[in-house]
């Protein structure tokens, strides 16, 4: 499928675009709060920044769903780095726990606002859900790396 022209015309302005996702368990399953998953998604975010594929900036892992803000190479097929880690982050569950819902919810960001308030948002999920009482205490969560707009 081509990708819609004014897409083209962002990515000239956007050399490495950054991409508000959501990603869905199938059936809302609740399995990603979980120290071994939040490690293998700590460990595929790092290979990415080292292999200039991709930075992960703020993420917050909820039972049923991951948001995360990530800046993408401009080579990087964003739906094939979504599927790679979403196959990532289902073996390292080592059950048949780790299905996801198909497709995700993808937001190109374009300024440091965009960024600043959708994290306010998304980091207080654990705390609309009563999981902990701030969001700080919410361990499946936290910044990899700074990301900045030009």
């Amino acid at each position: 499928m081509a990708r819609p022209p004014r897409l083209d015309v962002i990515f000239e302005r956007h050399a490495d675009p950054v991409w508000f996702l959501t990603l869905n368990t199938a059936s809302r399953e609740p399995w990603l709060n979980d120290a071994v998953v939040h490690s293998a998604f700590q460990d595929f975010s790092k290979r990415g920044f080292e292999n200039g594929r991709a930075t992960i900036g703020r993420y917050v892992l909820m039972p049923d769903h991951l948001h995360l803000f990530a800046r993408l190479h401009r080579d990087e097929v964003l739906g094939a780095w979504v599927k790679a880690l979403k196959a990532v982050l289902a073996r390292a569950t080592g059950t048949k726990a780790g299905h996801w819902q198909q497709g995700f919810f993808d937001h190109l960001l374009r300024k440091s606002e965009s960024y600043a308030e959708k994290w306010d948002y998304v980091r207080m999920n654990p705390v609309r859900a009563r999981l902990v009482e701030q969001p700080e205490d919410w361990p499946f969560q936290g910044e990899l790396y700074p990301i900045y707009f030009d």
